[in-house]
């Protein structure tokens, strides 16, 4: 198995290409399934989950071919088209590495009457039932039957009539998968209590360029008029937030300076203010933003929330980078209640961090040391990272296929800001 090596000690300087947005890219994917012409997704991600979207949707009879697309190339161009489906069922083998696949329960019952999908896996970061996917689908007229693992949902015969629902708590999954169903419903739909994530108005404006009519788009409250049918589209995913986010933090905790190119300040205001909480500058350039420290980092108090409160995603990166700051920070997690696994690996390398609950303290410390230590979801890997570029002596980080399913080829872009990161083979 892979490991990443990092030689801690080098100043991040340089431009970094920021990706195509994960977390929108799942979104958008399963959107194919609403429409029997082409769609066509600009700057997606070169990373694991989409591959295992992919092999998902295929499974549906969906053909997926990749344009134009060089090795040596960040991101790449993919058209799906959903002619026929020849299957509504999601299998167990294909579902359970990730979670996201959830996301195809909506449009298939939208466009297929019916839907059969395993519940699914992902990150062991604390419990995250669907039962507000479900609870959603049942306002707009679904029949949703649970047994042996599967998630079974059945339309009535001429399709979901619509609804309205109103979510007890903010859920991006179930928003998106809502949004996905009631597109093609008979009636109006209205969500109430809406998930306002800026991958959400990205999967909005997807459905919009397919046809698709959707008002209080960005806002709590969504109404979405169905239509008979939606119809093909190109368009292009939103650059990722939170890779950007991460990038800052490996450039603020080495008293860095970088452009994170392709970055949108208006999506990452809660992160852009806690860096500069933390004494980061952050300045938006042209075609991007900028990120430099220079003097010590401050400590300060975060909690997060959903959008446009801090992304639970930002969480571990920032600790990481607190861990150096000249005094103690504070650090509450609202969102996943095991959200706190990278600490020991943390503490491991010289950090001074406790847990009590959902809140962390974060000691700063004056150096962090060289230490082999072993990733546990995908953001607490990249945590890891981050404090072994500030580390001194080596660091080897474990257990990539976490870091490879929402960092697009880590390494060559590191190499591009000067840091010293090898990936070479496990044992």
């Amino acid at each position: 198995m892979d490991k990443i090596i990092i030689r801690g000690g080098n100043r991040l300087s340089g431009t970094v290409p920021v990706s195509g947005a994960k977390n929108a890219a799942l979104t958008l994917l399963p959107c194919a399934l609403l429409t029997e012409e082409p769609v066509t997704l600009r700057n997606l991600p070169r990373l694991a989950d989409i591959d295992g979207f992919q092999h998902l949707l295929n499974q549906f009879g969906v053909s997926t071919s990749i344009a134009g697309a060089r090795p040596e190339d960040f991101g790449r161009v993919m058209t799906l088209q959903a002619t026929r489906l020849t299957s509504t069922v999601a299998p167990y083998d294909l579902v359970r590495k990730m979670r996201a696949s959830i996301l195809v329960l909506g449009p298939l019952l939208s466009r297929a009457g019916e839907a059969t999908v395993s519940l699914p896996g992902g990150c062991a970061i604390g419990n995250r039932p669907i039962d507000l996917h479900l609870k959603a689908l049942e306002a707009f007229g679904a029949q949703i039957e649970l047994a042996a693992g599967y998630v079974r949902a059945i339309a009535p015969d001429g399709g979901l009539p619509g609804g309205d629902y109103s979510f007890p708590i903010v859920s991006v999954g179930a928003t998106e998968n809502a949004l996905m169903a009631a597109v093609l419903a008979r009636g109006t739909s209205t969500l109430h209590n809406a998930a306002r994530e800026p991958e959400i108005v990205d999967l909005c404006n997807l459905l919009v360029a397919m046809g698709a009519q959707i008002e209080g788009i960005g806002t709590s409250d969504i109404t979405i008029h169905g239509v008979n049918r939606l119809h093909g589209a190109t368009y292009m995913v939103m650059p990722d937030r939170i890779e950007a986010g991460s990038y800052a933090c490996a450039a603020a905790i080495t008293g860095g300076d970088i452009t994170l190119a392709g970055a949108r300040a208006e999506d990452m205001a809660s992160t852009i203010q806690a860096l500069r909480d933390a004494g980061v500058l952050v300045e938006q350039v042209r075609g991007g933003l900028r990120v430099a420290s220079e003097g010590p980092l401050r400590p300060v108090t975060l909690s997060t929330a959903p959008y446009p409160g801090l992304a639970t995603d930002m969480q571990a990166q920032l600790m990481a980078m607190l861990c150096l700051a000249n005094g103690s920070s504070v650090l509450t997690e609202t969102i996943f209640e095991n959200r706190y696994m990278h600490v020991p690996e943390l503490n491991r390398m010289g950090a001074h961090i406790e847990t009590k609950g959902r809140t962390a303290i974060v000691h700063g410390v004056s150096k962090l040391h060289g230490a082999e230590v072993m990733a546990t979801d995908l953001r607490a890997s990249m945590s890891l990272v981050i404090a072994g570029l500030a580390a001194e002596g080596e660091s080897q980080v474990h257990r990539l296929y976490h870091l490879d399913r929402g960092y697009e080829r880590l390494e060559e872009k590191f190499a591009l800001i000067g840091a010293d990161v090898e990936r070479v083979g496990g044992d």
